[in-house]
């Protein structure tokens, strides 16, 4: 019998470990899918602003409240943006959640 019982627990550790890889694989790939959707989130509300003729987002300013074109980076920040300032930061933030002022 002790050859039974070895066996058995060479199956045991060896089905809990491929669950646990399993489960650290479905953990990994949710986590990309998640961040595939946000991307994808951003870069649509971003793509959806009203643009000019030289394809410059038309936004409302925070930090001046003024109407303004500008070009958006590789982060959709617009030109303008100064790292730090919170009208800046805010104004970021509302081009990524589709929410900014335009004209």
């Amino acid at each position: 019998m002790p050859d039974r019982r070895q066996l058995e627990r060479f199956l045991r550790s060896t089905l809990q470990e491929a669950g646990e890889q399993f489960e650290e694989l479905r953990k990994s790939t949710d986590d990309q899918l998640e961040e595939a959707r946000d991307s994808y989130e951003v870069a649509k509300n971003a793509r959806g602003l009203p643009t000019d003729e030289a394809g410059r987002a038309k936004i409302v300013c925070r930090r001046y409240a003024e109407q303004r074109a500008a070009k958006l980076d590789e982060e959709y920040r617009p030109a303008c943006y100064e790292a730090g300032h919170p009208d800046c930061e805010g104004c970021a933030e509302d081009v990524r959640d589709g929410r900014i002022e335009t004209w």
